[in-house]
Parts: structure tokens; C-alpha cells; sequence
């Protein structure tokens, strides 16, 4: 693990304390799953899965995979072995890699879900070979014991608030706005545009929308080109984008039609994005601090493997559409814009300001005092 990145899992981890595994010595069933598949109790020698759902994101390898596996390999003094998968957003192939995860006897498996309801029965697979589930970052399907996200309400709410304060005054009743949403497949994304929907609606007019098939940036590109065409290029106010990547290419089709000056969101902090926003191109992004998140999967993951309670980390219940009361951790976001990128990823150790602060964006930055 790189040092930027053990700076950003102590820095931001020391606002979760929730996620605590000091307690978790019990035996007790753990939630979720069948009793009579519990794990037995073990010690630090056990076989973790690890199946993320793609890599056209940059979260899922820079950050989320390495702070996984450092927290197991810290909570089993390093004896854990820990197999390790990417579905490249194929659920089919994760379908596949669930296979090969229950063939290579896993004790615990952590699952990204491609798409959550086409999951459900490689889920159910895994718990009938006693094999204990941790959903991460999605709410997949089936009788998952264990899941930490995002309060993903919240994060399109953050959205849709950071899109109204961007506005201003333009934000009326008349104002037109189009909205990008994330893949249908997504369980998070249909949170997202409901929260978003809870602050936009009522306060401007959602003139097109759209569902972005596997989140892809040359999808969304697509989509705002339609939205120009239909709405009109000086008839936009804003877009709302679910995530920073189609920010991406939403933006490439806005300078294409020669508009520069409407507010954008995004979500994730990636890089990219983050320069975008010092450059004024891109409103926010939704800063989402991964070490908690990936944290709490870790210990969760640790603790159903080795027979423990997930009481002492896991303080929320969620419901999916097949499993209730699944013991969660939910991490807070953060909007981020050009007025607090040294308060977040920068002083969380993510990025340094020399990474942000390249070539074009140099100028901009020092105008901002980044660094």
C-alpha cells in the first residue's frame, strides 16, 4: 500500500470509530444467511473473496481493493489469504467468479454486485456452501449476512442541494435541467436519483433523463448530446450527473455545442474531476471517504469468518428486496467544490496538491491556494 493511501485509511478512518471491531469477541450468530452454515469459530488463518464489479472506475483498484485487503491482512496478522476478482462489469463473469470462489472454499466473501438482482441466486449459492456474504458499496440480493455503502440517498440529495446552490437565482420553476442517472443494474443509482429528485423537484424543471446503461462516459456523452438537441443549447441551466466519470463526458458534449457555463455535479472525487472543478468546468463531486467503507467490509468479512458478532461494528439495519434488518455501516459524504478540496482530499492524504495541480490547472490552483 503506497503511503498516500495509508495516510488517506488513518486520516479518515479516525471519524469512523463506529466501525470499531473492539468488541466483537462473541460467538453469537451474526446475521443474515442460514444458522445452520455459521462459520465455526477460527483464528487468523482464514480465506477471504474479494469480487469488485469493474475497473472502468478509478475507486475500484486506486482505492477500495488495497484498503480491503491492508485492513484484513492488519486484522489477521497478515495470515488471511485473500482471493481476489474483477468482474469488468460482466455479471455473468462475477456469476462465474462466485463459482470459483465457493470451488476455492472461501470462509467469507465480500461482493460488489454487477447488477444486484442478477446476483441473488450466487449469493444464495455461496450461503448454502456456507460461505458468509458482505455486499459492498451495493445492496446485492439474496441472503447477504453483512453490507456497507454510502448513504446513497444522501449523496443525491447532497447532489441535487449543490446543484440549487450553484444556481442561484436561475433556480426556478422554468429553469430546465437534465439529469444523468446511474445504471438501472445499480441499486445505488435508483437511491441516488431519489435523492436528488427530493431536492430538485418542485424547484426546477427536469427537462430530460436518462438511465446510463453500465454507467459509461460515452453513454452519457450520448445522452447530453440528445438533451442539447431536444432542449436547446441555450435552454440548459444545469446537469445533474450521478457520477464524476460521466461528468466526463457530459462535459466533452457541452464544449462541443459551445457551452461552458452551466453548474455539473459528479460523485466519487475522482482525479480527473477534481481538476475539472479547479478549472470551473465541473461544479462538485461527492467526496466519499473509502477507507471507512472499506474498513467496515474488512472487519465485517474478518468477524463472520471467524464465528464473531457483527454487533460492535455494524450500528445500522438496511432492508434489500429479499433479505431484512441486514446488519450495515453507512459513511457520510461530503460536497465537494473548489472552496474545499484542501479540507477533504487533500488533507485526507487521497491526492497531494501537486497531483491536482498540474500543467493547465497550476494557475487555478494557485488562485484557489491549493496546497
Amino acid at each position: 500500500m503506497n503511503t498516500r493511501m495509508r495516510r488517506a485509511a488513518v486520516a479518515v478512518a479516525a471519524g469512523a470509530m463506529a466501525i470499531s471491531l473492539a468488541a466483537c469477541g462473541s460467538a453469537e450468530e451474526a446475521g443474515g444467511g442460514n444458522d445452520s452454515t455459521a462459520s465455526a469459530a477460527k483464528g487468523d488463518d482464514i480465506k477471504v473473496g474479494l469480487l469488485l464489479p469493474e475497473n472502468q472506475t478509478a475507486r475500484y483498484e486506486k482505492f477500495d481493493r488495497p484498503l480491503i485487503e491492508e485492513k484484513i491482512k492488519e486484522l489477521t496478522n497478515d495470515k488471511a489469504t485473500i482471493d481476489y476478482n474483477n468482474a469488468k462489469q460482466d455479471a455473468n463473469l462475477q456469476a462465474q467468479q462466485v463459482d470459483t470462489m465457493i470451488t476455492n472454499k472461501v470462509d467469507v466473501l465480500i461482493l460488489d454486485a454487477v447488477d444486484a438482482k442478477a446476483i441473488k441466486n450466487s449469493v444464495q449459492k455461496a450461503v448454502d456452501a456456507g460461505i458468509k456474504v458482505v455486499a459492498y458499496d451495493r445492496l446485492a440480493e439474496g441472503p447477504i449476512s453483512a453490507y456497507t455503502s454510502f448513504d446513497n440517498v444522501a449523496v443525491g440529495k447532497t447532489q441535487g442541494e449543490a446543484l440549487l446552490t450553484a444556481l442561484g437565482d436561475k433556480a426556478t420553476k422554468d429553469s430546465k435541467i437534465v439529469m444523468i442517472n446511474g445504471s438501472v443494474t445499480d441499486p445505488n443509482a435508483a437511491q441516488f436519483k431519489e435523492g436528488a429528485h427530493s431536492a430538485l423537484d418542485g424547484k426546477v424543471t427536469i427537462a430530460k433523463e436518462y438511465d446510463t446503461k453500465e454507467w459509461k462516459p460515452e453513454n452519457a456523452n450520448s445522452e447530453m448530446e440528445a438533451a442539447i438537441s431536444a432542449v436547446g443549447k441555450n435552454n440548459i441551466a444545469g446537469v445533474y450527473s450521478a457520477n464524476d466519470g460521466m461528468a466526463g463526458g457530459i462535459i466533452t458534449a457541452l464544449k462541443a455545442a459551445g457551452i461552458s457555463d452551466i453548474p455539473v455535479t459528479g460523485q466519487d472525487a475522482e482525479l480527473a474531476a477534481v481538476q475539472r472543478i479547479v478549472a470551473g468546468e465541473q461544479y462538485m463531486s461527492v467526496y466519499k471517504p473509502y477507507a471507512p467503507e472499506a474498513e467496515a467490509a474488512a472487519e465485517m468479512a474478518v468477524a463472520l469468518a471467524q464465528g464473531k458478532s457483527l454487533d460492535s461494528i455494524a450500528k445500522d439495519k438496511v432492508d434489500s428486496g429479499s433479505a431484512k434488518d441486514v446488519p450495515s455501516v453507512l459513511v457520510a459524504v461530503t460536497s465537494l467544490t473548489k472552496d474545499n478540496i484542501n479540507e477533504t482530499v487533500i488533507k485526507d492524504g487521497v491526492y497531494t496538491a501537486n497531483e491536482i495541480c498540474t500543467g493547465k490547472y497550476k494557475a487555478a490552483c494557485d488562485q484557489l491556494k491549493i496546497g
